[in-house]
């Protein structure tokens, strides 16, 4: 399908029937699809019924705009449209490839002895000789050769009905291989009663309307994206140009990222003179020639060989020139390496006559020596001396003196006050300094001055710091710095806690702060709230979130799904240029987080309540490789599980074809199940190893990691990582407690601009909070985030004008607004969670 109709379809679960039968292209990419849409076409209310059923095997249902757009097409169209549809489905819950574990009647035939497997694996590899008899059985005339790694195996130890790869090194064989027999194909899984969530398809009358309304809101967005967002906004922009032109003029874009993509497409497409406008610090600049050389703006991946055409060259050293010394020279020294990589394309030294303060700024962070005897000297030596809060010279060098020297410098010199009248200046950098400057000197930092300081300080960050100054400290302090693996460490936490007071007044501060904007927002008739939004943390940023099925902020929790059993699941494809190794793996500690066991393809079995489906070695395509891990849930030997992906070869996950994992309650039959499917999450970046999430057993709750793990050399598994496994877990109890949820959020805005508040409570029981005559706004959101004097109320009233919710399944007017975690219908605009913490923007 057409990029437009694609993008629309997966973020906002609206079919584009017309986009849809623009595209070109008569068949969807390569992947299985279901046996009912190979329909015969001649019968539209047959293959819409058809269509329908499919769908729903997906757990996605028609809408009824839509099912009616459908009814007009004719037979052709139906068709193409069905084909598309049904391959969009099947790659969200991970059923559009062929899933083969080692051991195909897995769980069954999975061996009991691990060791003793392994035992005869290597006793028929060093043993074993061409036209002899067997070593394990002694039968002759049984042992041949496989392809394509030539290991002689015997056909009457090993089944070929039941392994995919070589029973010796589990590398996957050449399909039509003698070895393997074939096997029935798994009958189709049960469908009972609808007791299940689905989603349900909306139609989208206006294509592009409905782009610009995505792009807009992804623009506007306060905080920083995923890569799989940027590629969509990337895609909206590009298809839509030079409609999407007119969207850039006209809409702010407060996130640094996110402006370098959408000047990279207005470079792209010649379109200039929108960059001097919009460039407004020089890491500005540094995200946008990253966008434009197929790096992350964000950064955290550098471009290999940048090459710039010369005008884009002359106006990125035009506009460095045009801004303050000062902060180029910080920015520039903030990231020296890409800039020193820059200048060698830029040649800024070249232009110094044209563009004398960006040749001393490229000047100071390359430790140019200046020589007073040149005109390049002697320029650069006077511009300096009209500088020197700017730049010094040092033994014939330039070097940079930067605001946060001089922070740093007041700090460890113990003048607060200073410290804080110098990041007063920069309201961002205050904040995210809050908690380290309230343990120093919280009388430095009085309430009131305090409020005037957040007043201009984005929600995202509001948030991070009020989560982290209400947070006493505890075992232990878990850091996630900001990188393309985003490594983790922790620490015990020795840090002295805040007096009760001054969390209390700097709490009052930054709820009070929001609260002041949620105010200031168009009023709401009626807020329809979920107490399950409690379990939900708010995001501040999301740039190193993985594309999800359920996009979960780091730290939610979520509840196990009522089944006896879950089912873990992998799947990869290789490169024809690498082999790939992946292995699923489970960890298993106590309470105390003592390591209580594992589940690996060293250990195939664990109590009888973990089994793996076998290690495979190698994904060439076009099958690749899918491994499994089954949990019974009925008598589990430990409180904790860590499922973990491992690239064992040390391959990033960003080399593969394609590559995903996630769970499912335990299908009844057949090994996947799409309707079974409750998280599938994509494997991507130059990561090696992934931790999506903490399971604990005893309260049936699963806390939502995506971590990656530091990584290097070969043979990663879990034997070796029991310790680091076990800090990540522990350090996650403690690093999101009192973390802002999207309960907070949600009250802030219902407190702010309503009158009248539902909320659907845990037990689906409805209660309604009003407003109290006088009641100021902070005692209204005080009682909702407490969850005080509630109104039981029997009906769900209309008119609901915003909804946040766990599930959406309730049907409000079309004009609402509407999050859901899991949107199950298509009614109202939808929101994600990052959509109502950019309503609060000063």
């Amino acid at each position: 399908m057409s990029a437009v109709a694609e993008i629309l379809l997966r973020t906002r679960r609206v079919v584009a029937v017309d986009a849809m039968l623009a595209d070109p292209r008569e068949r969807p990419p390569v992947g299985k699809l279901g046996k009912n849409v190979r329909m015969v076409v001649a019968n539209v209310p047959a293959g819409l019924t058809a269509l329908e059923g499919e769908l729903l095997q997906h757990d996605f249902l028609l809408s009824a705009p839509l099912r009616t757009a459908l009814a007009k097409l004719n037979a052709a169209e139906l068709a193409k449209v069905g084909r598309r549809l049904l391959h969009w489905a099947k790659i969200e819950t991970g059923v559009w490839v062929d899933h083969v574990p080692l051991f195909r009647k897995f769980p069954d035939s999975v061996p009991a002895d691990t060791y003793d497997f392994y035992v005869r694996r290597i006793f028929s590899l060093l043993t074993q000789e061409p036209e002899q008899p067997c070593v394990l059985c002694g039968e002759r005339r049984t042992v041949y050769p496989v392809s394509p790694c030539a290991h002689l195996v015997c056909v009457n130890c090993w089944d070929g009905a039941d392994y995919s790869a070589c029973p010796i090194c589990h590398r996957r064989l050449t399909p039509h291989d003698p070895f393997l027999i074939p096997t029935p194909q798994p009958r189709e899984p049960r469908r009972g009663a609808l007791d299940r969530p689905v989603a349900v398809l909306g139609y989208c009358a206006d294509p592009i309307a409905a782009c610009r309304d995505l792009a807009v809101s992804l623009l506007e967005r306060r905080t920083p994206m995923p890569a799989h967002e940027r590629d969509d906004l990337r895609g909206l922009l590009e298809t839509c140009w030079p409609r999407s032109a007119a969207w850039l003029a006209e809409t702010a874009i407060p996130v640094k990222e996110t402006l370098a993509v959408a000047l990279g497409v207005a470079a792209r497409h010649g379109a200039l003179d929108v960059l001097h406008a919009r460039l407004g610090t020089a890491t500005d600049v540094l995200r946008l020639l990253y966008e434009l050389t197929g790096a992350d703006p964000g950064l955290r991946t550098h471009p290999a060989r940048p090459a710039l055409p010369r005008p884009l060259r002359r106006i990125v050293l035009a506009c460095l020139d045009r801004m303050a010394l000062p902060y180029l020279m910080e920015d520039l020294r903030r990231h020296a390496r890409p800039w020193v990589r820059m200048g060698e394309v830029l040649h800024p030294h070249e232009h110094h006559r044209r563009h004398p303060v960006a040749a001393l700024a490229f000047a100071a962070v390359r430790g140019t020596p200046v020589d007073g005897g040149t005109p390049f000297g002697r320029a650069m030596l006077a511009l300096a001396a009209r500088h020197p809060d700017a730049v010094e010279v040092c033994r014939g060098r330039l070097r940079a003196a930067t605001f946060g020297s001089r922070v740093e410098r007041a700090l460890a010199e113990k003048r607060y006050g200073a410290a804080v009248g110098l990041l007063a200046a920069r309201p961002g950098e205050l904040v995210r300094r809050l908690s380290q400057l309230l343990r120093l000197a919280p009388e430095a930092l009085p309430p009131a001055r305090l409020q005037e300081v957040v007043r201009r300080v984005a929600p995202g960050l509001l948030l991070a710091a009020l989560g982290q100054v209400r947070t006493a400290p505890g075992r232990w302090r878990l850091f996630l710095p900001r990188g393309g693996t985003a490594r983790f460490w922790s620490v015990p936490d020795e840090r002295a806690p805040l007096a009760d007071e001054t969390v209390l007044e700097t709490e009052q501060v930054l709820a009070g702060e929001l609260l002041r904007r949620a105010s200031a927002l168009p009023p709401l008739r009626r807020v329809l709230l979920d107490e399950g939004l409690a379990d939900l943390i708010a995001p501040t940023s999301e740039r190193g979130a993985t594309k999800a099925l359920v996009r979960l902020t780091r730290g939610t929790v979520q509840p196990i799904p009522e089944s006896e059993r879950l089912r873990f699941f992998l799947h990869w494809a290789e490169p024809a240029t690498a082999v790939v190794d992946l292995d699923l793996s489970v960890a298993v500690f106590d309470e105390r987080w003592e390591f209580a066991g594992l589940c690996d393809y060293t250990n195939l079995r664990l109590g009888g309540w973990l089994t793996h489906s076998g290690d495979l070695t190698s994904a060439p395509m076009p099958l690749g490789s899918s491994e499994f891990l089954d949990v019974d849930l009925r008598e589990p030997h430990g409180r904790y599980l860590v499922p973990i992906v491992f690239s064992y070869n040390d391959v990033p996950f960003e080399e593969l074809v394609r590559g995903f994992a996630g769970f499912m309650e335990r299908p009844e039959e057949g090994l996947f199940d799409p309707t079974a499917v409750r998280q599938r999450f994509d494997l991507g970046g130059p990561a090696k190893i992934l931790v999506p999430l903490v399971a604990d057993l005893r309260t049936r709750t699963i806390r939502w990691a995506d971590v990656n793990l530091s990584a290097s050399g070969y043979g990663h598994r879990v034997a070796g990582s029991e310790r680091e496994l076990a800090g990540l877990g522990r350090a996650l109890q403690d690093a999101f407690r009192e973390r802002v949820t999207m309960w907070e959020l949600a009250c802030w805005h219902a407190a702010g601009r309503a009158e009248e508040v539902v909320v659907r409570r845990r037990d689906g029981g409805l209660v309604t909070y009003r407003r109290r005559p006088g009641e100021p706004v902070t005692g209204f959101a005080a009682r909702l985030i407490a969850r005080a004097g509630a109104a039981r109320t029997e009906v769900l009233p209309g008119e609901v004008a915003l909804a946040a919710l766990v599930h959406g399944d309730v049907e409000v007017p079309a004009e609402a607004q509407v999050y859901a975690l899991y949107p199950e219908t298509a009614a109202g605009r939808r929101l994600e969670a990052a959509d109502l913490l950019s309503g609060l923007a000063p």
